[in-house]
């Protein structure tokens, strides 16, 4: 059985930064694509970044481009974000994915969530 644990989260100011972990386990993990999402209140759940199974290719949502970096340590079955200049409008909660095969084909895992608030 697969688990996301989702850990890091937390109040910074605006401007600040935030590193968020997901440690997987259930099944190999460097055999698949990852990828975080958020959610804010009252909207829908959001991409955020996507890392391929071995971490040589990925890819942002928008909103973050430039600001937040995905990575992954295949060693440690774990996958981090780097938020870097949070805004207000990046406080969310977090939400980790696996992919169903090593590109980004469709997700099949979901973890818990991690809440991130950063206030102005």
């Amino acid at each position: 059985q697969v688990q996301l644990i989702e850990s890091g989260g937390g109040l910074v100011q605006a401007g600040g930064s935030l590193r968020l972990s997901c440690a997987a386990t259930g099944r190999t993990f460097s055999d698949y694509a990852m990828a975080w999402f958020r959610q804010a209140p009252g909207k829908e759940r959001e991409f955020v970044a996507a890392i391929n199974w071995i971490g040589s290719n990925s890819y942002y949502g928008a909103s973050v481009k430039d600001r937040f970096t995905i990575s992954r340590d295949n060693a440690r079955n774990t996958m981090y974000l780097q938020m870097n200049s949070l805004k207000p409008e990046d406080t969310a909660v977090y939400y980790c994915a696996q992919y169903n095969a090593e590109y980004y084909t469709a997700i099949e895992y979901w973890g818990q969530g991690t809440q991130v608030t950063v206030s102005s």
